[in-house]
């Protein structure tokens, strides 16, 4: 269990992390979602003791991770895959972690199994694609079996099935009882993967609950309408005020008016309907809601 207690950080004027206060308990793979500049990378940072804090506690099973001997035993991280000498081989790698905490050398062997590396083992890291290393950096934060897992964006140069992988590898992590904390951009990875969330804006906490209420919590719901006579309901729709996009095959996604309204519209205009529902605000449309204030770089509109 990780618990971050009135967790603040400041460098000079600037407040990277602001009272953050939250706990990201076993047996979940939880995510950790923020715009970028959010904090996220610093929050991480004073988990595992990489930085000092300016104020407020955070505990790993009770204690500070740099408390801990043998810290791979306890936690396993991934922050930058590209935090590696390029010199050496993946295996030479591993080993020299392992030596330092005491594990045993079959680990080494083990995990690169487990990640897909085996074959490259003898290989020197600089010849890496950015993929493997983030395979080899997934090792890394395995190699002591640990209880606690951190990842900072883990995805980033995977392919599609290195992306199914390392999904599958997470919730069985999670299964075991572990505790498994993943900072992530994709919010379509989060959305199949995490079943719990913390969200924080500006260095502060937006939000720490399950998937399913923070996506409750945006507001904008849409309407799904399937009809043969698209162009005669998208003008009728547009006239009431609502805001229509033709996705093709007579598929339209509706938002500013209820599905009720829209069923009275089509019956009194004799529109015939295939399909008419209400769906929910997805993970990426509550997040870009809920976080809209908390933007630090905006992109301005293509001219």
């Amino acid at each position: 269990m990780i618990e971050v207690n009135e967790l603040t950080k400041r460098y000079g004027r600037t407040t990277a992390v602001n009272g953050l206060t939250f706990t990201v308990r076993p047996g979940h793979v939880t995510g950790f979602l923020g715009p970028n500049g959010a904090g996220k990378s610093t929050t991480l940072r004073l988990i595992l003791g990489l930085n000092d804090p300016t104020g407020g506690t955070v505990t790993v099973d009770g204690r500070p991770f740099r408390d801990r001997q043998r810290g791979l035993r306890h936690v396993g991280a991934l922050l930058d895959a590209g935090d590696v000498h390029g010199g050496r081989s993946a295996a030479a790698h591993l080993s020299a972690l392992a030596r330092s905490n005491r594990i045993p050398r079959s680990r080494v062997d083990e995990v690169l199994e487990e990640v897909g590396l085996a074959g490259a083992a003898r290989r020197r890291i600089g010849g890496f694609s950015l993929g493997m290393r983030q395979r080899l950096g997934i090792a890394g934060a395995l190699l002591g079996d640990p209880p606690v897992l951190l990842f900072d964006e883990p995805l980033n140069g995977l392919d599609p099935e290195g992306v199914k992988w390392v999904r599958g590898l997470f919730r069985r992590l999670a299964g075991e009882g572990r505790t498994v904390f993943v900072s992530s951009h994709l919010m379509s990875e989060m959305e199949n993967t995490a079943d719990q969330l913390v969200v924080v804006g500006r260095g502060e906490l937006i939000a720490a609950e399950s998937l399913t209420e923070f996506a409750a919590r945006g507001t904008r719901l849409s309407v799904t309408v399937r009809t043969p006579d698209s162009t005669a309901l998208s003008a009728l729709l547009a006239a009431e005020g609502a805001s229509v996009r033709q996705d093709g095959d007579g598929l339209l996604t509706v938002t500013g008016l209820p599905a009720a309204r829209i069923g009275e519209l089509a019956l009194q205009h004799r529109v015939l309907l295939h399909e008419l529902t209400t769906r929910a605000a997805s993970l990426e449309e509550a997040f870009m809601e809920l976080t809209a204030d908390s933007v630090e770089y905006l992109a301005g509109e293509a001219r």
